[in-house]
């Protein structure tokens, strides 16, 4: 039996290991890498051609979100999964923008995330049913009027440099890890500051935050692992 090749791609170590050995118990299926934020996972879907690959929203250094649109580039057959605790419609409207094949709560079953992988690595599409329930209400007229007012302002190189600014990186550096001037990420931040009406870069942070494009650091994972059994299983291939 050919098996799906999986990249989990989440911040949380914790997470990642519980969801790869809650998959580990699937004969169907192979976790072949795991990577800690949407950098690490395009680079890892690159290298590697996954099958699917399941993306958080909300990481470091790159959300899933734009994640999801590179992966498309860098490997176009690889099926993308948005698994997450973001269940909000700004975040879903934004997946569905850039692609993504299936959109999965985190407070789901186990046996649901692992049909949802099988759903989109056979080319079928696989939402939570709160997910489903919200494109079938976006799909009337009522519905598509408050999915485009619930979709962000912020173009995809704003939302970028948005992140790495709220993660406190300096321009210099901003500039560098988006492969453009200095003088550009400065022309940005200041279109971020006021198309949010903001006068600080303390303001970007807390929007950021809010919008879930990134968390307040914590000791612990903040949020729900994926179902209540622990399947016992092999530790996935872990790939720098």
């Amino acid at each position: 039996m050919k098996k799906i090749r999986v990249l989990l791609v989440d911040d949380h170590a914790m997470v990642r290991e519980a969801i790869a050995r809650a998959l580990g118990a699937e004969d169907d299926i192979h976790v072949v890498a795991q990577a800690p934020d949407g950098r690490a996972g395009v680079a890892a879907a690159a290298r590697l051609r996954p099958d699917v690959a399941t993306l958080d929203v909300a990481m470091p250094s790159l959300n899933g979100l734009d994640a999801a649109r590179r992966i498309r580039s860098v490997a176009p057959d690889t099926r993308i999964l948005m698994l997450t605790a973001h269940e909000e419609d700004v975040f879903l409207d934004r997946a569905l923008e850039n692609g993504v094949d299936g959109y999965v709560s985190k407070r789901s079953p186990v046996d649901s995330l692992a049909q949802a992988i099988r759903d989109v690595a056979a080319g079928r599409r696989a939402f939570s049913p709160k997910m489903a329930a919200r494109i079938a209400e976006k799909g009337s007229p009522r519905g598509r009027t408050a999915g485009r007012k619930s979709i962000a302002r912020l173009s995809t190189r704003e939302i970028e440099v948005l992140q790495l600014v709220a993660e406190g990186h300096p321009n210099k550096e901003v500039a560098t890890r988006l492969g453009i001037s200095i003088k550009t990420v400065e022309k940005h931040r200041q279109k971020l500051m006021d198309k949010l009406q903001l006068h600080e870069t303390a303001g970007l942070t807390r929007y950021a935050v809010a919008s879930g494009l990134i968390e307040v650091p914590g000791p612990f994972p903040r949020r729900p692992v994926l179902g209540a059994r622990a399947a016992k299983g092999r530790r996935p291939e872990e790939n720098p």
